[in-house]
């Protein structure tokens, strides 16, 4: 008797702390892996060029089709959330202990600490002290997600203003930047846009060739070199042959890079900084991926890479090949910046743009 909804600010300084520690904070063994092949010049962490699919089927995606392989591509994260959440409340009063339980569970499944303690203080309301069931609880997560991403769902415009549109892609290794490039390509060419690809990925003979056979596919022209040339300056022609030919869009691979190699972020930085010689208000768009089964270490590649290299928005990789889907919304939360795409496959039909309510229903299992 007497009891009252739990303060929501009631996480303590060593559960932040707990989490922080939980979260990671050092390389993930992909980026160790990753590191070890450029370091020894072998292995490419991305896939190779006779992955590109065989046909590109531009037909326009029903959206009920979309949802439907949303939610399978999720249902690693949403199966993880469904069982706890069942755990949880099965037999059992929203009690204080079971709102704590709840958080911890949101914490754990990468929702982000503000996040989880919004969503619990939202569940307790008018419901303290009294059973709940999973689908109401579903409703109020699902709810909740959607209030946090709709902000940041956007789709990528191209400015006419602008021509070309210059679009830098950028990420650490291995997070599906010439794959997402590609098929950036094709949605762009069946919009009746004309595309020209520049492969600044100069580490990775199989990037170079991927792109090309891209561009084969896709009508798009590629502007290339060979490998181990200058990134910047292969930038440079890139932006220089497109205003020659009137493109509409110039879209600009580069080679993948770990957040906290100062040398390679300062070659980032150069590529920009040539690109503004000739335009000084490109590149336009600055598109960083994101390889959604990296967790918590997502959220230091956005600030990083925000800073050297001004991201304005992002495209989430790989939502199937993980349980941690919930990063994105932990994301959105701290950083605010435009989620453009969301890729759940491998198909031409597997990036789409983003779309919160979808994102939310399907992440919550509904």
């Amino acid at each position: 008797m007497g009891r009252h909804r739990p303060d929501p600010h009631h996480f303590t300084a060593h559960r932040h702390a707990r989490w922080r520690a939980a979260g990671g904070g050092g390389l993930t063994v992909a980026e160790g892996k990753s590191l070890f092949r450029r370091l020894v010049g072998g292995g490419a962490s991305e896939p190779a060029a006779a992955e590109v699919p065989e046909t590109l089927d531009n037909t326009p995606t029903e959206r009920s089709s979309w949802f439907q392989r949303l939610r399978s591509g999720l249902a690693r994260s949403s199966n993880a959330l469904s069982d706890n959440i069942t755990s949880i409340f099965t037999k059992r009063k929203l009690d204080a202990a079971a709102l704590e339980d709840f958080e911890d569970m949101l914490i754990k499944a990468d929702l982000g600490v503000d996040t989880a303690m919004a969503i619990a203080e939202k569940l307790g309301e008018g419901r303290f002290n009294k059973e709940v069931t999973d689908d109401e609880v579903k409703a109020v997560l699902a709810e909740s997600i959607a209030e946090t991403l709709g902000p940041v769902a956007a789709p990528l415009a191209v400015d006419p203003a602008h021509k070309p549109h210059v679009i830098l892609v950028v990420g650490v290794n291995g997070t599906g930047k010439t794959t997402t490039i590609g098929k950036l390509s094709a949605k762009l060419r069946a919009d009746g846009k004309s595309v020209m690809l520049a492969a600044g990925d100069t580490f990775r003979a199989a990037a170079i060739e991927q792109l090309k056979i891209w561009g084969e596919r896709t009508g798009a022209e590629v502007i290339a070199r060979d490998t181990g040339a200058d990134a910047a300056g292969l930038a440079f022609d890139a932006l220089e042959a497109a205003r020659t030919s009137g493109a509409d869009v110039l879209l600009v691979d580069t080679a993948g890079r770990l957040q906290n190699k100062g040398e390679l972020m300062a070659e980032l930085e150069k590529i920009v900084r040539v690109i503004k010689k000739i335009d000084p208000t490109a590149p336009q768009t600055v598109l960083l991926t994101l390889d959604a089964t990296t967790g918590q270490n997502a959220l230091n590649q956005v600030e990083i890479f925000g800073k050297h290299a001004g991201v304005t928005g992002l495209v989430m990789t790989k939502l199937d090949g993980t349980a941690r889907g919930g990063i994105l919304v932990a994301i959105a939360a701290k950083h605010s910046l435009p989620i453009h795409y969301i890729g759940v496959g491998e198909g031409i039909d597997d990036l789409e743009p983003f779309a919160a309510d979808d994102f939310a229903r399907a992440l919550a299992g509904l």
